[in-house]
Parts: C-alpha cells; structure tokens; sequence
C-alpha cells in the first residue's frame, strides 16, 4: 500500500498574495501546504480521500492517471468543493465515479452538484455514485475499510483506517469506540491546526497528547495552517516518532 499526501493545509493556510507570514514567506517546498487530502494505492486500485478545491492541481502534480473512488470525511467545501473535476475520469475510464460518505456528507454532496443528479443528462457533466457509509466496516472492490467516527466540535467527521493505516482530519475529540477501532495501527495522521486552542481543531498540544494514547508505531501531523509555523521549526520539536507531513510526502507500507 502506497500513501501519497495531496495536500496537509487548510483554507487558513493556504498563501496568499501579500501575506509575510514565516509560513507564507518561506522557500521551504514543505510550507506550501494544499488543502487537506490523501490518496491510497493498494495494487492497482487508487481511493482519494477528500476533493478539496485544490484537487485537480494535485491529481496532475501527482500524476494520478486514475481513481477508482473517493472517501469524503465531511462536508466542508475545503473537503468537498473540486468533487466536479472527477468528470475527467469518467471521460478516461468510461465510468461513473463512486463517492463514498455518511447520510449528511452525501445529501449535501447532491445540494451542492445537484446538476450532476438532474433527471435530464446534461453530456459532460461529473458522473457520481453515492455510497452509504454508516459505522460499520465497508468494502471497495476487495479492500476492507473501516470508519473512524470524531467530532470536529459537534460536526460528525469521518476518518479511515485502511490495514495498519489510520487517517483522520477535522477533529477534537475522539469517542471511546473510535479509539478501541485505532488499537494496534502502525501509522496514524491526525489533525494539528495551530499552536493555539481552536474550538473545532486539535492544535499541536492537544494532537501530541493523542498520539500518546494511540501509541501508534509512527504518527504525522496534517490539515496544518501557517499559524503552526515552518515545517524545520516545528520538527525540531517533535517527539521522534511524530514528524509533520507536507505535500507530495509518500508512505509506503
């Protein structure tokens, strides 16, 4: 299984023109932080976790010839809004692209595109399959899956862990029965916004005292805004078994 970083930021994080932040400022390529997403090639087969606006710029930096689903964690539009780009798929693989998340995530997926659900085909229009995720364990074309239910405040969010591999985003608290579902993960990504307490977000602290109670065998830190700090300030005072994840970051497990 190969893990691929699309994005480790947050619409608080990405730069902007005119800011001189340390973070919006620095020449360092692991600053430059995308929205929040994954993809996770298992043999032949991709999934991508989150369509955020910057979707289409990563699957072509990335050179991700093809998806064979997408998991949606919740939905905000920085998780949700490049959901439309998935139509070059359709057009490349001849086929309608599933889209997997719970009850609330997929009734707003056909709010927001609800163009892409009219009774009258328009050609060239997205082509999506919603998939029903509740909490039970799911399974896309021979891979187990199994969600990872948090709470970003009151929002239900969605994580995934994928064998060995846990993923979550948007979180503050993680519910009894989601930590006996993490027991024994080899590597964990967990949220860490800011240095700051956040009302919705872990921050570095809150995200460090996690990882202590997950003890996975290696953690990384994502869905970072600039207010973290560079990603050279911020590693040097890391516990060794917790690194920051940037853009491009590749896991091979």
């Amino acid at each position: 299984m190969k893990v691929t970083f699309l994005g480790t930021g947050t619409s608080q994080g990405v730069p902007v023109i005119g800011c001189t932040c340390d973070v919006c400022t620095s020449l360092d390529y692991r600053d430059k932080r995308l929205r929040t997403s994954i993809s996770i090639q298992i043999s032949d087969q991709t999934f991508v976790v989150d369509t955020g606006p910057d979707f289409r710029q990563q699957m072509l930096r990335e050179r991700v010839a093809r998806i064979d689903a997408v998991l949606l964690t919740h939905a905000h539009r920085d998780h949700t809004a490049g959901l439309d780009d998935v139509r070059a798929y359709n057009f490349l693989h001849q086929m309608d692209m599933p889209v997997y998340g719970t009850q609330q995530v997929l009734d707003q997926i056909r709010t927001e595109f609800a163009y892409a659900f009219a009774e009258k085909y328009y050609p060239g229009i997205p082509r999506i399959t919603l998939r029903l995720v509740d909490n039970d364990a799911f399974n896309i074309n021979g891979v187990d899956i199994l969600p990872l239910h948090v709470l970003h405040l009151r929002l239900p969010v969605m994580g995934f862990r994928v064998g060995d591999f846990s993923y979550i985003t948007d979180a503050k608290f993680i519910p009894e029965e989601t930590m006996q579902r993490l027991k024994g993960t080899k590597i964990l990504v967990l949220n860490a916004l800011q240095r700051e307490q956040h009302i919705s977000h872990f921050n570095l602290e809150e995200a460090i005292e996690m990882v202590n109670r997950i003890k996975p065998d290696k953690a990384y830190f994502t869905h970072m805004s600039h207010k973290l700090g560079r990603h050279a300030k911020v590693t040097d005072e890391l516990p060794e078994n917790i690194s920051l994840a940037y853009d491009g970051l590749q896991l091979t497990l």
